[in-house]
């Protein structure tokens, strides 16, 4: 029995050896959490918020969710004010460019989407690989490397850190644009 409030990573630090043997992501359910993610945007700019306005973010598996929105929503990829992902991954890595086939999106992001991303270097759940897999896959994306912010936290584990919010408070700052 494990006394940590989590359950320990699949993640593996390195790539597999054997990878037809790794367990295969669930695709539906992380299309029918996109959708449903993307039903909570269309409230907000319903009720008048502006896309460019709306970051979305979140931590470990909402990092996840985040990217995997922000990349491949018919409706909204590209087009929110920012993507955060913090000590997280990028679902369906292999599949991302697919998806965003399937769904009629372009390999350019238009005017281009800001990104933050961050994690702790002691962070023994998302291992230092899946950063870089996130960083690739964003640019192959589309997303403009000068408008992808990555950061690293010496000694921050599993966490969120004063540092880390300290720097997203002053990249919300920059990206997302005034009230009109």
């Amino acid at each position: 029995m494990s006394t940590a409030w989590y359950i320990p990573t699949k993640l593996s630090p390195f790539p597999p050896s054997r990878p037809e043997l790794e367990d295969k992501e669930d695709e539906e359910g992380l299309k029918a959490s996109r959708d449903y993610l993307v039903s909570l945007i269309d409230d907000l700019v319903a009720q008048g918020v502006p896309a460019r306005r709306i970051v979305l973010g979140g931590f470990s598996q909402g990092h996840a969710m985040a990217l995997l929105v922000g990349l491949t929503s018919q409706t909204y990829a590209g087009k929110l004010g920012g993507l955060v992902g913090l000590s997280g991954y990028l679902p369906l890595a292999d599949r991302i460019l697919a998806l965003r086939e399937e769904a009629g999106l372009s390999e350019d992001m238009g005017d281009g989407i800001d990104v933050f991303m961050a994690k702790g270097t002691r962070d023994m759940l998302v291992p230092k690989r899946y950063l870089t897999i996130c960083t690739k896959k964003l640019l192959e994306c589309g997303v403009k490397e000068e408008r992808l912010t990555v950061k690293e936290y010496a000694g921050m584990g599993h966490v969120m850190g004063g540092a880390e919010l300290r720097d997203l408070c002053a990249w919300l700052e920059e990206v997302v644009p005034p009230l009109e």
